[in-house]
């Protein structure tokens, strides 16, 4: 069985990494670059960084705060945020990073997954989804949680998957900053319906909660972001805990 990733996220505004809950009360949590330095350190598995308010403010995702980031890790690096063309996406993989997160612009134009796959390869194209329950269904939201969608989450998923994308990461707006567990329910949904690894994002609080998406909702990965930020779960602690319940993981040796 492929050991199962932990994976921080730095959401960068202005410079500056922010938390907030259910996308809104932004306040902050530290300088992007010295974070990644202490994860990189810490034994984090992988890190995604995403300019929450690039698609809003129509900028591309930042360069130099990707190259600063990318130069602290030993690990590979996600970027998001503003990525909506091949040139977008060129400039961030330039600055260093080895991934990119597309999100609104994909909805836009289910095109550009296929374009970035056959550019980059699959395995460079997260396609990410924001999603809360309605009506008995998953819908999304883009542009930073603010617009509705009329797709479905896990049909989106699917389609996602089908046009090239390598990943999904897969964020509850119902759970985010909320610490109170990821939605394993929405989660094991859209698992289940692709063959591509789904990262679970939103309302990490404890190990358990790590234990249960992967166990439960068949996560292939778990991000969180504030209980690392403010020093509430150690990245080692959690990783043994996890493998004392069984889940396999990269512990350091």
């Amino acid at each position: 069985m492929l050991a199962k990733r932990i994976i921080a996220c730095l959401d960068v505004r202005d410079g500056e990494v922010v938390k907030g809950v259910n996308f809104a009360g932004l306040t902050r949590a530290g300088d992007p670059v010295a974070l990644a330095a202490r994860y990189n350190a810490e034994g984090i598995d992988e890190l995604i960084v995403l300019d929450i308010s690039a698609t809003l403010e129509g900028r591309q995702a930042m360069s130099r705060t990707i190259a600063a980031i990318a130069a602290q890790l030993f690990i590979p690096l996600a970027a998001g945020g503003g990525i909506r063309s091949l040139d977008d996406a060129k400039a961030a993989l330039d600055a260093g990073a080895d991934k990119v997160s597309i999100n609104s612009a994909a909805l836009r134009d289910p095109q550009l997954i296929t374009t970035l796959a056959d550019t980059y390869g699959s395995q460079a194209v997260i396609v990410a989804i924001d999603a809360r329950r309605a009506n008995g269904a998953y819908e999304i939201l883009s542009r930073s949680g603010t617009q509705p969608e009329t797709r479905d989450a896990v049909a989106w998923a699917r389609e996602a998957a089908s046009r090239g994308a390598g990943e999904i990461l897969l964020t509850s707006i119902d759970r985010d900053g909320t610490k109170d567990g990821f939605d394993c329910d929405l989660t094991a949904a859209v698992s289940g319906s692709v063959t591509i690894p789904v990262i679970a994002s939103g309302g990490a609080g404890s190990a358990a909660h790590f234990a249960d998406v992967f166990i439960h909702g068949r996560a292939d990965a778990a991000l969180a972001a504030s209980i690392f930020h403010y020093n509430q779960q150690s990245v080692r602690a959690l990783k043994q805990t996890l493998s004392a319940r069984g889940v396999p993981v990269r512990l350091e040796t």
